[in-house]
């Protein structure tokens, strides 16, 4: 059957990960559909990496040829309204094609979605990724994949353009786990800005404090990476929103509950979390959480003397 220009991969979410990951696939000869809610920035993108730009008047007809959907979208009711119902993408996509989401959706969506799936033969990968958009543009990001063996081994030459796949378990785990590592994360971020708050009321140089955490038993990756680049630089543009660290931490706190696992530590994050969204600005960089800390504490979250 001819569906026109056939593609081996549709490509939707163009935004702050979408769009490096979208031009790694381009170049590592991946034949490419792409399509995000902004047409300009699909156009854009499309003319850049020489890829076919597809209008949302167009999504079903190229998810008909697409041998794969790939989603970086920014959660399930997203990923949901794209594929599900009788207006989905999982309405009209061919026997044997596959869905990947990319995004960090909520796992109970995910084995739902890819039951749906399975039983029209598509399969459904989860396959969220870690390491921000430095990492999308290197690719070398940490991806964590859920699914049958044999769907994700089916997709695992896409998933290594991009970085270092790792299947974690059945549909939703790669949600799950990706979930998890954003709660460890932000568990850290907060607890560094607030060991920094107290050394600098007690009159700590912060760029001090931190070369001594990194040489000793406190370090983690808010210490070693964010808290240089992002933070005492004043820049706070890691480019991940702090709304979306939120998101991602109530799955984190629903995967507890649903587990009956207690998370007391957890539990205060997602609330110091909260608080620090709803003190800054909507579209806030999830590393504000330190200016956030800093302005409660009275001193201000760059070095010392600035």
């Amino acid at each position: 059957m001819d569906h026109g220009h056939e593609h081996d991969v549709l490509f939707l979410g163009l935004g702050a990960m979408g769009s490096p990951m979208a031009t790694l696939l381009a170049g590592a000869g991946h034949s490419l559909a792409v399509h995000d809610v902004d047409p300009e920035r699909t156009v854009s993108l499309a003319r850049t990496i020489e890829a076919t730009a597809v209008a949302a008047a167009g999504l079903r007809d190229a998810a008909a040829s697409a041998g794969t959907v790939v989603l970086m979208l920014p959660d399930s009711p997203a990923v949901e309204s794209v594929l599900d119902g009788p207006d989905g993408l999982l309405a009209v996509m061919a026997r044997g094609s596959t869905v990947v989401d990319m995004g960090s959706s909520r796992p109970a969506s995910t084995v739902t979605l890819a039951a749906g799936a399975r039983s029209r033969g598509i399969a459904l990968v989860d396959a969220p990724v870690s390491g921000g958009v430095a990492r999308a543009r290197t690719g070398e990001l940490a991806i964590m994949a859920g699914g049958e063996p044999a769907d994700v081994d089916r997709v695992h030459a896409l998933l290594s353009a991009l970085g270092e796949p790792v299947h974690v378990g059945p549909a939703g785990a790669g949600h799950a786990m990706k979930a998890l590592n954003n709660l460890l994360s932000a568990v850290g971020l907060a607890a560094a800005s607030e060991v920094l708050a107290i050394g600098s009321n007690f009159g700590l140089d912060p760029a001090v404090m931190l070369d001594v955490l990194n040489g000793s038993t406190g370090r983690n990756h808010a210490t070693e990476v964010k808290m240089a680049r992002f933070v005492l630089s004043g820049t706070f543009d890691s480019g991940f929103a702090m709304r979306l660290m939120v998101k991602d931490l109530r799955t984190a706190l629903d995967l507890a509950h649903d587990t009956g696992t207690p998370s007391p530590l957890s539990a205060g994050c997602l609330e110091q979390w909260i608080a620090a969204a709803q003190d800054r600005e909507a579209g806030a960089d999830h590393t504000e959480i330190a200016a956030y800390v800093a302005a409660r504490a009275g001193v201000r979250p760059g070095p010392r003397g600035d």
